[in-house]
């Protein structure tokens, strides 16, 4: 009989003390629930480790048989660190049927867990799932999207109304929905994965530091002929680029322009990711002029068009070295030997 387990995956860098808040969440959630709670710190260098160490003895957590703590030696982003959860075996020595991504600064509430298992148990369609996210305010995220193209480019940059209604189709962003959706993808904050896609078309590409990670994974699996669905009813709370700092950036980061150019590359081909910055800088133009007649405000970082450019020109000249694409995962023997 199927136990329909779960690994819920929780990747902490730098910050142990709201990790740990996150792993009581959700061990509340999965109480009932078969399956464990795997904490990996990824590669903090800062005394993490041993805080969430720690922290989880005092709690009595690594007694009870359903969560530990691995540490991964250096930081390879967030595909990578959830690469190792992917791989990793609960303590019994099988796989988990679905794994479980929590954001270290993220809050299930009550049932989230399991209402995102039993959709995916009762769709077999569906591959991947995600829940409603709100602010510690209340505030609603949006989480639910569509895939980023020439098009959606053109109408970002532009930020222009009938530019907008001509291309209503290509906006990236989805209005927030009260009943379930299918979409084509939806953010890591909190999202359930079948480990047949994992083991299918492969685990995170971990050549995405950090961003489009999600976007490029759900890409992967649709043309497989897995969906990926948004569930209202399954909800988190969010603080929000607590690990990242996103909210206080000053410049647009190389991670973020490498992993965007990426995506398009990847997911499309270099002549498309060619034309989607192309649209994304004409949209951008219109953009500026419209600020130049009116008191419209700064929609991008300073610098924006000028570091895209500059980073496309570059990678054009001077390559990245080779990606590293996810590949199928088998299931493995053994855990890593430094969980806790």
């Amino acid at each position: 009989m199927a136990r329909n387990t779960i690994l819920t995956i929780i990747l902490n860098f730098r910050t142990p003390a709201m990790t740990l808040k996150a792993a009581e969440a959700a061990l509340e959630e999965m109480e009932d629930l078969p399956g464990e709670v795997l904490i990996i710190d990824n590669g903090s260098g800062d005394g993490s480790f041993e805080a969430l160490q720690a922290g989880a003895a005092a709690r009595g957590w690594l007694d009870s048989g359903r969560l530990r703590i691995e540490a991964s030696a250096v930081n390879g982003g967030f595909g990578a660190g959830m690469n190792i959860g992917f791989r990793a075996l609960l303590s019994d020595g099988t796989r988990p049927d679905f794994f479980y991504l929590l954001n270290s600064d993220a809050f299930p509430e009550q049932d989230c867990i399991s209402t995102l298992r039993d959709f995916l148990l009762k769709t077999p369609e569906a591959g991947l799932a995600g829940s409603y996210v709100h602010g510690e305010d209340g505030t609603p995220h949006c989480t639910l999207f569509r895939f980023p193209t020439i098009a959606s480019e053109f109408e970002g940059g532009a930020r222009t109304g009938f530019i907008s209604r001509l291309l209503k189709h290509a906006i990236v962003p989805l209005d927030i929905p009260t009943a379930v959706q299918q979409v084509d993808w939806t953010a890591g904050a909190s999202m359930m994965i079948r480990r047949n896609v994992i083991e299918a078309v492969g685990g995170f590409d971990e050549t995405f530091f950090l961003y489009f990670e999600e976007t490029e994974l759900c890409h992967r699996a649709a043309r497989a002929g897995w969906r990926t669905y948004y569930v209202p009813h399954s909800t988190i709370t969010h603080v929000g680029s607590a690990s990242t700092g996103m909210k206080t950036w000053a410049r647009t980061p190389e991670f973020w322009l490498d992993s965007r150019l990426h995506y398009f590359t990847q997911s499309h081909s270099a002549l498309y990711a060619v034309a989607a910055t192309c649209a994304r800088l004409l949209g951008g133009s219109i953009y500026g002029l419209r600020r130049l007649i009116s008191d419209k405000p700064r929609a991008d970082a300073p610098h924006f068009y000028g570091d895209l450019t500059r980073h496309h020109v570059k990678r054009a000249l001077r390559p990245r070295p080779a990606p590293r694409p996810a590949r199928p995962f088998a299931p493995d023997p053994v855990l890593e030997d430094n969980k806790s």
